[in-house]
């Protein structure tokens, strides 16, 4: 075990899955199996979607160590840039883009499978059979029996086969396979694969490998590095679904195909299989629970040594932060996905350790790194979806120091001033920019939630999109530093009037008894204002909790401090009073709720008391009466 303070040898990994599997602590005890990589490693799905960051790369990279020797074979597919351009631009006479690009990649599938069989023959202890044979052949006559070169290479060969013609004599067919009869080049090419995958599935029906161990692995994963939402690429991306559902038919238990998509990704597709595929999607979730489980796995992978939970998050971190247990604090103001808690723990403990020079985490450690890394998650969500919506940037001004509870109302008041500005600048977008337009599009990036009855949603923890009849949105806690929204509602603090020290007054009226005794009934009355207001907030169920708590907040420190300064009663009247006013007019322009149970009842209510407090002050403006409520 090393030496020094346990906070110094804390770490929580690497936020690629690539680097994390080579020099961090994923194959370490630091990967948290979860239901994504259950599914996977038991075959029961096909497609593991996520958003960047959840965790996709992690299953891939754990299940290509197979640590247990569970697959016969493992290959795992990732396309660069050059590789992606040579799907986007490959196309079929006769054959629609989706059909095209479901034939490249079948032939890269049907390789990979070739090159094991020819490779793994020799395990199976018996005589090799001629179908392993000709697929040998196969790949030296059509030069692919090498297996260093790169995909981009193999792409480019099998498209030329594929647009021409493959040399399929090692199956018993001559070049031209009487493809000349074939009416237009996509049948030529599909007739060629068809020859090619049937070699492969016989040569697997005469290994025996069905059933007798465990299946040929073959993962494509990082398709978001070529994306780009035209519709080449959309076509790559539905040409690969396609593939792989034609391969688990044809390879059955033999081969079996996963694919990690992005969520963005595979949301945006739309075609006519499309609900064929139901059935093989897991998607990523995490949950509170499941990032601080991954949280204690890391740093007892870091540590070297057992950390328990009670050790890490009472010792090593502060109990709470900001009134709230840490570990809450900590997974809510993250987008729930480990590349966002795996940040976030690391400046902890960086800032602590590093910057501040301490032992051990504090509270004003976790708030300073708070406020780096709410900077950090709202330039990376422009970047993330930079491509889908280039216009996510300049959406974000509309919530810079304004509360982080916004109805529609007040969202449409601010879109509507920079809509104009929007458009021009993204005319290809313009479509979109509208108000339900953008509201879809924050909702869906995790940047807005919606609240539905007492609670508020984000995308993930309820797959209904946001209804038009749905008027209260959440910037999630996540961005709200970086936008200076830390508060529900805008509201003005109180700050209470100070004009004369104690002993002032007391020379100016003559003595104190009759000051204190004055000054005690009125500040009796500012208190009865106060609760007159908080009862109505409480009541206010039309209010989001947390829009309830900071009116509660406002107006139990107008109670407060005026408990401290009966000598100035009527001066604090009067300040109380107007600021009663200003707090009503902030709250109606909220738009969060008209009625009674809403921001309109307790904006009537404070005004009723603002009126109040002026008569009692003896700067009545007319009528007489108390309005003070229950």
């Amino acid at each position: 075990m090393a030496d020094g303070p346990l906070l110094a040898r804390l770490h929580f990994g690497r936020e690629d899955a690539e680097r994390d599997s080579t020099e961090g602590l994923l194959l370490r005890g630091g990967f948290l199996p979860n239901a994504a990589y259950r599914a996977a490693l038991s075959g029961r799905k096909m497609l593991i979607i996520g958003r960047k960051g959840s965790g996709k790369s992690a299953v891939c990279m754990h299940l290509m160590a197979d640590s247990e020797g569970y697959y016969a074979g493992r290959v795992l597919v990732t396309p660069d840039e050059a590789a992606g351009e040579e799907i986007r631009r490959f196309e079929l006479q006769g054959l629609p883009g989706d059909s095209a690009k479901a034939l490249i990649w079948r032939y890269v599938f049907a390789v990979h499978a070739a090159r094991h069989l020819v490779a793994h023959a020799s395990a199976h202890g018996k005589k090799q059979p001629d179908s392993v044979k000709a697929l040998a052949r196969f790949l030296k006559q059509n030069g692919e029996a090498g297996g260093g070169e790169r995909l981009v290479d193999r792409l480019a060969q099998g498209a030329r086969g594929l647009q021409t013609s493959l040399s399929l004599e090692a199956f018993g067919l001559k070049a031209g396979l009487d493809l000349a009869q074939a009416p237009s080049e996509g049948a030529q090419a599909a007739r060629q694969l068809d020859v090619v995958e049937g070699g492969v599935a016989r040569a697997f029906a005469d290994l025996g490998c069905d059933g007798a161990h465990g299946p040929f692995l073959v993962m494509v994963d990082q398709l978001e590095q070529v994306w780009s939402a035209e519709a080449d690429s959309i076509s790559m991306v539905i040409g690969l679904l396609l593939a792989a559902k034609h391969g688990a038919g044809l390879y059955g238990r033999s081969v079996r195909f996963l694919l990690f998509l992005r969520a963005d990704i595979y949301d945006s597709l739309s075609f006519g299989e499309g609900d064929k595929y139901r059935g093989d999607e897991l998607r990523i979730a995490w949950t509170e629970q499941a990032l601080g489980d991954l949280a204690l796995a890391r740093a007892r992978a870091s540590a070297g040594v057992e950390v328990s939970g009670e050790r890490l998050w009472r010792e090593v971190f502060p109990r709470v932060v900001d009134g709230e247990e840490t570990p809450s604090y900590l997974f809510r103001r993250c987008l729930p996905r480990p590349r966002d808690a795996i940040q976030f723990l690391n400046l902890c403990q960086e800032t602590a350790w590093l910057i501040n020079g301490r032992e051990r985490i504090t509270e004003g450690d976790v708030l300073q790194a708070g406020r780096q890394f709410s900077a950090w998650k709202l330039k990376d969500l422009s970047l993330e979806y930079l491509v889908a919506h280039p216009f996510l940037k300049n959406l974000f001004p509309l919530f810079q120091n304004n509360g982080y509870v916004v109805t529609r109302t007040a969202l449409g008041t601010r879109f509507e001033a920079a809509a104009e500005s929007l458009r021009a600048l993204f005319p290809a977008y313009a479509s979109a920019l509208t108000l339900p337009g953008i509201v879809d599009v924050l909702y869906g990036v995790g940047f807005l939630g919606v609240r539905r009855g007492n609670d508020v949603v984000f995308v993930g923890d309820d797959d209904l999109p946001v209804q038009p009849h749905e008027t209260e949105f959440h910037v999630h806690p996540c961005f709200r530093a970086a936008l200076g929204a830390t508060n529900a509602v805008d509201l003005r603090r109180f700050e209470p009037y100070e004009a004369f020290q104690l002993e002032t007054r007391v020379a100016q009226t003559g003595g104190a008894n009759s000051v204190f005794d004055r000054g005690d009934r009125l500040v009796g009355e500012l208190e009865r204002s106060c609760h007159s207001v908080l009862a109505q907030t409480g009541r206010a169920v039309g209010l989001a909790q947390d829009a309830r708590d900071e009116i509660s907040q406002r107006v139990t420190h107008v109670l407060n401090e005026a408990r401290g300064l009966a000598m100035d009663g009527e001066d604090q009247l009067f300040v109380a009073a107007h600021y009663f006013d200003g707090l009503a007019a902030q709250l109606l322009a909220s738009g969060l709720g008209e009625g009674a149970g809403g921001a309109g009842g307790v904006a009537r209510r404070l005004e009723d008391e603002a009126r109040r407090l002026r008569r009692v002050a003896g700067g009545s403006y007319g009528s007489s009466g108390s309005s003070a409520g229950p």
